[in-house]
């Protein structure tokens, strides 16, 4: 994909996907500007952003990628409010400044948005919901998410804002800040260290899984070919457990998964969904193919670590 000529925005350009998608952009020929917290961590242009206070930008971007956002669970059992503010607040910063602008936006969403519903082997499709519980403050993540989304089609509706929806399925890879409280980044701090790798749930919760770089890939190919008003689910047909995660990279990393209960303020963060499976058709219409595999992928993962070339 070329994207010479055009300015990129990422929000979160520090993050797991956001950092993925800076690189790869740039590759593609596109000036990448990162929007952060911390411009020091950046890499290139970058201007300071907080999802949470108002815009303050004096340039005009081509694309805006929204990937800033505190998805990880300790975050949700401590900063309930903290997470739903910041995607609220900044996606609808984000989306007048696209109005004002005539950019393309893409709200990075989650798998997370479909709730429990019933068990589908081949995967939720863009058209179903499921429930999810509003007076649970675990809920801050997808009910936030969801709300964003319906602000995009507000937006398109109302205003003709060029923007659409990409959810997202559990994307992995060695961009993933090492202080993450997520289960896989867990995994990882101790399978690079060689230590055994702890699981604090029997394992039995089954996701879609996506490799950072097929992720990314997908997530450009929507800038280019997406339709506005539309989500996305992005997402490919590696299905396995956590507990298929976990031991995979500990065969790969040669260490054992051992088991031990959570604390609350773990247990508190955790999804209660069980089958968390995404349906790829629809983006897979538009021409993406994930081709890293569970086991490529962590083996790319696990290397990459291993010769800190990641800040590991």
């Amino acid at each position: 994909m070329d994207f010479s000529g055009k300015t990129v925005l990422i929000t979160g350009a520090t993050g797991l996907i956001g950092s993925t998608l800076a690189e790869t952009f740039s590759q593609a020929g596109a000036e990448v500007v990162s929007a952060v917290r911390d411009i020091s961590r950046a890499r290139g242009r970058a201007v300071a952003y907080d999802a949470a206070k108002p815009l303050n930008f004096d340039f005009r971007a081509d694309y805006i990628i929204h990937a800033a956002c505190s998805a990880h669970p300790l975050a949700y059992s401590t900063d309930p409010a903290g997470v739903m503010r910041a995607n609220l607040t900044g996606t609808m910063n984000l989306l007048d400044y696209a109005r004002e602008t005539g950019a393309r936006m893409l709200f990075l969403s989650s798998g997370e948005i479909y709730g429990s519903a019933p068990r589908r082997e081949s995967g939720f499709t863009e058209e179903e919901t499921g429930q999810i519980d509003p007076m649970n403050p675990r809920s801050c993540y997808p009910e936030s998410k969801r709300a964003a989304e319906t602000m995009v089609a507000a937006w398109v509706k109302q205003y003709d804002t060029d923007a659409l929806v990409a959810r997202l399925c559990h994307v992995y890879g060695p961009s993933i800040a090492r202080s993450n409280s997520r289960a896989d980044a867990q995994f990882l701090r101790k399978a690079v260290s060689g230590e055994d790798i702890v699981m604090k749930s029997d394992g039995s919760q089954v996701r879609s899984f996506l490799y950072v770089r097929d992720a990314a890939e997908a997530l450009m190919l929507l800038c280019q070919k997406g339709v506005r008003g539309q989500a996305y689910n992005v997402a490919g047909h590696w299905v396995h457990s956590i507990r298929e995660y976990a031991e995979t990279l500990a065969r790969l990393a040669g260490v054992k998964v051992v088991f031990e209960n959570p604390d609350d303020a773990e247990k508190a963060g955790y999804s209660r969904v069980n089958r968390a499976v995404l349906d790829p058709s629809k983006i897979e219409k538009l021409g993406f193919e994930s081709r890293t595999s569970l086991e490529q992928g962590l083996t790319e993962m696990l290397n990459i670590c291993r010769n800190n070339a990641m800040g590991w």
